[in-house]
């Protein structure tokens, strides 16, 4: 069941046609314009709304992707590098989203620091192959994690803010 936020955010977020993975040659080549379509609709999205939250970018092949992503709390903004590589299976199988400087502070987490999606989202993710992307991963997985587990973490003090500006090297 899917909430009406959640429906509204998937309305706006371009659908994907092309079923290709990184080894299907111009197939893949199709559906990397279609993912960059569809990031491009989704962060435009949240711009519009004052709701930037990330940035990516990939490697030439549209293999591994990077990045950064942030919560604000608080009025502090707690950013986190988020990498992530497309499986071999792709679309198939679902992106695993990693943030590694977190690995091992929540049991929401797998090693090497990626997030847990199996419960809720893999599942979504299986109903709606090949129409769901990159964008899709980061609106219903990363988005939700994000904002259950960094409050967590704050209040128990295993997430702390660093601010950017006293790490210049003062003497």
């Amino acid at each position: 069941m899917v909430d009406a936020v959640t429906k509204k955010t998937l309305g706006q977020i371009p659908l994907l046609k092309t079923r290709a993975g990184p080894r299907d040659g111009d197939l893949w080549v199709q559906r990397l314009k279609e993912e960059y379509q569809s990031l491009i609709a989704y962060i435009e999205k949240n711009k519009s709304e004052d709701n930037d939250w990330f940035r990516l970018e990939a490697n030439q092949e549209g293999t591994r992707w990077f990045g950064k992503c942030w919560h604000i709390q608080d009025r502090l903004k707690y950013e986190f590098e988020v990498i992530f590589d497309i499986p071999v299976t792709y679309p198939a199988t679902a992106i695993e989203i990693a943030l590694p400087e977190l690995d091992g502070k929540t049991a929401k987490m797998y090693r090497g620091g990626k997030i847990c999606l199996t419960d809720h989202f893999k599942p979504l993710w299986a109903r709606n192959v090949p129409k769901f992307g990159i964008a899709h991963a980061f609106a219903l997985g990363l988005a939700p994690w994000l904002a259950v587990e960094i409050p967590d973490m704050i209040e128990k003090g295993i997430v702390t803010y660093k601010d950017k500006t006293s790490a210049s090297g003062d003497t």
